[in-house]
């Protein structure tokens, strides 16, 4: 596959038609920059139901490991969700979604720890050039020591942590 990054990176996110304009080695290689962009040891990533990111989602990891990072898997879950496992867990994290977009789309919202969030001017730019050295000159060296994929449920400390910004006590008039 030829990929065109300027049709799928945009100004806050990785997004395109499956497989037309991206697919999993690709998405592995966008897993290696991120790992590489953020500095991280460690990362986690979560997709949303759409049929194709499960596999998006685990050649990212997949990729992100091969550069030596640690990466928590979450499974499938909310945008909102990815991004309190950021905060929560003090990592980079990775969200595998199309948002509104239809069922053919799909893409990637990345985050540095505390989802601070990564767009052109803070890191998109930097994963973007390295994805597009690496489909030129063949991908990169895996790290001396792989990183570690493990899963992690994240939802009942993410409802426990809505639940506490309510006022479970407050009466109604």
């Amino acid at each position: 596959m030829t990929a065109d990054l300027s049709q799928i990176v945009k100004a806050y996110d990785v997004r395109g038609v499956v497989p037309d304009q991206w697919d999993e080695p690709l998405a592995a290689l966008f897993g290696a920059a991120f790992a590489e962009v953020t500095d991280a040891t460690a990362i986690v990533v979560g997709h949303d139901m759409r049929p194709s990111s499960p596999g998006l989602s685990r050649a990212f990891a997949r990729g992100a490991a091969e550069r030596g990072v640690d990466v928590t898997e979450i499974g499938l879950c909310s945008t909102d969700q990815l991004y309190y496992a950021s905060g929560a867990l003090d990592l980079p994290g990775a969200m595998f979604t199309a948002s509104h977009n239809p069922a053919q789309y799909n893409g990637i919202k990345m985050c540095r720890a505390g989802a601070a969030p990564v767009g052109q001017d803070t890191g998109l730019a930097q994963i973007r050039e390295l994805v597009e050295r690496w489909l030129e000159s063949g991908t990169p060296e895996p790290a001396a020591e792989p990183g570690t994929l493990t899963t992690r449920e994240t939802l009942e400390d993410y409802a426990a942590y809505l639940r506490s910004l309510v006022d479970l006590t407050a009466v109604r008039p």
